[in-house]
């Protein structure tokens, strides 16, 4: 193959750039950024040819440029963050975003931030006011709580609360309960970072009341309590619940802090899982101070949630890291909308799309399957289109091991293979997220939304489509 050749036919950058004001590229994107594409493309082009050997290939790709040029400008122009169709099944889909907000609360978020708001100001006083005081009385009603304050994760709660209360002291936690909960976020470390004193206690499977009587002194700052959301220690195991940490509290006059992590708000046995501890049952049972997030299984943004008794929430929210976590006006607005749903529980399958995917009967979830599978049209020769029973699971870090029966699409391609087509699903628009087992790919319809099912139906059409092309 003469190399030489086929470098001398790559297009100077002139002539492409003139091609793209043909093309009508130079009126949609600036010229410098149509400059800078095509010499990335040619650059690529380049080094494709210098290790090309097949000469039907070096032309092909030789007779591409403007629409590879096309395709680079278009992809730079795409915005990174995309809404995405997730077929895996996991509801709090950490890397998908975890908690989606209802349609409702985001018509109103728009409505709110296109404008300027009263974030912190009083329309009652025309004076300055306070960003929490919006769903604040909300959280109390809720919960039982004196006050409360939001910061923006719970990582973050945990850090703010340590360090408003313990620093300079010992907190007392049971070995059992020194958690990772993603992203290297370890307790132990967070202690460190607050300026407390880690006092361990108990071991890792058993820990009792008379550990932490043990290590009760002059200089304990507070008893931390930690539920451990993401995982679940089985078999010998013993445990000291948050009443009787809060009457030790009360014995020894520091505040006992509950750490709850997922933010449940409602009984979830309702929905046949297990009951977690809900954030009104921790208080209503002594705990002095309560976090969660807010993007798990309370169903809103990301945001970490501190509930409680108002002199330690005071002392929260004069701290200095008070101003570095704070939430603004997008994540206030949305809390405010979510925490109103809690006012009337029954609506919440309707309002908070977690609970509508909590919710669906399998004979719901069937009919969505058969109405995806009836939207294929992919010959049989082409792929195994089957309806199969599979298993949701409700993510983030909540509810360890616990699956919830639930109903698919299988596709088996017989012409792709299940890796090329699970890549065809996620790059293409929309991205559809699936999982791949058993060399087929599954799509559960828990979490795929009822007006997503034309979409992906489209996407599975127009890949087998195209292979015929």
């Amino acid at each position: 193959m003469d190399k030489g050749k086929y470098f001398r036919r790559i297009p100077k950058v002139d002539i492409l750039l003139e091609e793209a004001k043909t093309e009508g590229l130079l009126t949609k994107y600036d010229r410098n950024l149509v400059v800078a594409g095509i010499r990335q493309v040619t650059d690529e082009l380049r080094s494709f040819l210098g290790g090309c050997e097949d000469e039907q290939a070096a032309a092909g790709r030789l007779d591409t440029v403007m629409e590879q040029l096309k395709e680079r400008l278009e992809e730079q122009d795409r915005c990174r963050v995309q809404r995405v169709i997730n077929g895996t099944g996991t509801i709090l889909h950490t890397n998908l975003g975890r908690a989606p907000i209802g349609e409702r609360h985001a018509e109103y978020l728009g409505h709110v931030v296109t404008g300027y708001s009263n974030l912190e100001y009083d329309l009652d006083t025309g004076r300055r006011g306070e960003r929490y005081s919006h769903f604040e009385d909300l959280v109390c009603q809720i919960t039982g709580g004196e006050a409360a304050v939001a910061v923006n994760n719970n990582a973050a709660a945990v850090l703010l609360i340590l360090s408003a209360l313990v620093k300079g002291k010992e907190a007392i936690v049971s070995r059992g309960e020194l958690v990772e909960i993603g992203g290297k976020f370890r307790i132990p470390e967070v202690m460190e970072q607050s300026g407390g004193i880690l006092r361990e206690v108990g071991t890792t499977n058993k820990t009792r009341l008379e550990d932490y009587r043990a290590a009760m002194g002059e200089n304990t700052g507070a008893i931390l309590k930690v539920h451990t959301s993401n995982y679940r220690i089985t078999g010998f195991t013993e445990s000291v619940g948050i009443e009787e940490l809060a009457g030790l509290g009360v014995e020894f006059g520091v505040p006992v802090i509950e750490d709850l992590g997922s933010g449940v708000m409602v009984d979830l046995s309702a929905y046949g899982l297990s009951h977690e501890p809900m954030v009104q049952e921790s208080i209503r049972r002594g705990a002095d101070i309560v976090c969660f997030s807010g993007d798990k299984l309370l169903g809103g943004p990301q945001a970490g949630i501190i509930t409680g008794k108002k002199e330690y929430i005071d002392k929260m929210k004069r701290h200095p890291l008070m101003r570095a976590m704070r939430i603004d006006k997008f994540t206030v607005t949305v809390l405010e909308q979510i925490f109103r749903e809690y006012r009337t529980p029954s609506r919440l399958e309707q309002n908070l799309p977690v609970f509508a995917m909590l919710s669906q009967s399998g004979k719901r979830l069937k009919e969505k399957a058969a109405r995806l599978a009836g939207s294929l049209h992919i010959p049989e020769k082409d792929a195994v289109i089957q309806l199969e029973s599979c298993d949701s699971q409700v993510g983030g870090g909540a509810l360890p091991g616990e699956v919830i029966e639930s109903c698919g699409v299988t596709v088996r391609g017989k012409t792709i293979a299940c890796e090329e087509l699970e890549e065809k699903l996620r790059k293409g628009k929309p991205p559809v997220i699936c999982r791949v087992e058993k060399d087929r790919i599954w799509l559960d319809m828990r979490t795929i939304q009822d007006e997503e099912i034309p979409q992906v139906a489209e996407r599975l059409n127009k890949i087998f489509g195209d292979m015929h092309i």
